[in-house]
This record gives structure tokens, C-alpha cells and sequence, in this order.
């Protein structure tokens, strides 16, 4: 459905995640995927959404020049905010481990900002999702980084695996949106954005 909007659009993915990338392919879109390399960092005066936003339109930076008339580039950045500041990738067991038991028993927000840039036009959008996790176990915790690896996901958790069906009690918000992709937001701004651009 979506393709018919988008039909004189090129619709380019700037993302590694198979997350995102099957995200893309369960909303029916055409799309490519082009990478490259960018070091995230952020301003360390920049709280909340404000460093999603700030990244995700920073991933979009390299691609820039090379854009044409029809083309529409798509970066995202997902963070876990927890007691006021910003959870990142985790870079090894034990502070994944840390990262995990600081949540445990807790609500979290996740924040996945989107942006979307063509040589016209940019627009950024973000959700927010708090997530409340049971009190996990120590067992529980080193039995879900030893078998999942979490070390690819900010929070070092990924809410679709053993970790959030047994260690989730509430979300308010977007689930997908924890996964890595606020899907209602990235379908509504390519439609609004297929009128104009």
C-alpha cells in the first residue's frame, strides 16, 4: 500500500540493524541499504530525546551530498534513559551485566528518534516508551548475557527476547519502538513526506 505512495520515490536505509532492516520489509516498503561510518558521539549538554535527535540526524551527515531529487534517506538512534542519564552498547559482559541490574526492578524509557532527509526536505521524530521490569535475578541476568549476547543493544537488553518475556511487566508506549523502529511514525512521516518531496 505504502509503495503506491512512495512509487516515485527512492526510500535509502542507513542501518546496519536486521531489526530495522525487517522492520522496513514487514511494512512493505522498496528500499536499499547504503552505510557508512559514523562516530557517535553528542554534546554532553544534550539530555533525553535531544541526543537520539542529535544522533540520528548526525548519521545522515556522510550521505548528504550524495543525494538525488527522488531520494529519501532514513537514519535512526535508539538510547535507554534511565535516572536521568543516557544507557549505551554495552562492551562486555560485565557491564552489560550492570547495565541490567540497574533496571531491574525500575521503569526505563527507551527514545528512538528517526530522521528523514531529501535534498529539500528534513524531518526528525521521536517516541518514547517506558518499560518496567520485574526484580531480576543475578542468575537470570548472567543466564541472559551468556546466551544472548546482548552487546549490540543499547540497556544491553533486547525486549523480543527471553530477557523482556520473562523480566517485562508494563510498557507504555510503542513496543516496536523498544525493538528499534516507532514503525507508526516512520509509516506516517514517508506518507506525509511523499506529498511534497
Amino acid at each position: 500500500m505504502i509503495n503506491e505512495t512512495l512509487k516515485h520515490h527512492n526510500i535509502i536505509l542507513a542501518s546496519a540493524s536486521p531489526r530495522r532492516q525487517q522492520f522496513f520489509k514487514d511494512l512493505g516498503l522498496d528500499f536499499e541499504i547504503r552505510l557508512k561510518p559514523v562516530l557517535e558521539e553528542y554534546p554532553q549538554r544534550l539530555t533525553h530525546f535531544e541526543i537520539s535527535d542529535y544522533l540520528a540526524q548526525l548519521k545522515a551527515l556522510p550521505y548528504k551530498k550524495e543525494l538525488q531529487p527522488n531520494d529519501i534517506l532514513i537514519t535512526s538512534d535508539t538510547i535507554v534513559w534511565h535516572n536521568k542519564k543516557a544507557l549505551g552498547k554495552p562492551r562486555d559482559a560485565a557491564e552489560a551485566f550492570e547495565l541490567i541490574k540497574s533496571l531491574s526492578n525500575t521503569t526505563h524509557e527507551v527514545i528512538t528518534s528517526v530522521c528523514f532527509t531529501s535534498i529539500s526536505d528534513e524531518r526528525t521524530v521521536n517516541s518514547v516508551t517506558k518499560v518496567t521490569f520485574k526484580n531480576l535475578t543475578d542468575d537470570e541476568i548472567k543466564y541472559y548475557i551468556s546466551t544472548f549476547q546482548p552487546f549490540d543493544k543499547a540497556g544491553a537488553y533486547g525486549i523480543q527476547e527471553w530477557i523482556g518475556q520473562i523480566g517485562v511487566t508494563k510498557i507504555e508506549g510503542s513496543y516496536f519502538n523498544v525493538m528499534g523502529l516507532p514503525t507508526h511514525l516512520v509509516y506516517q512521516t514517508l506518507n506525509d513526506m511523499a506529498k511534497t518531496v
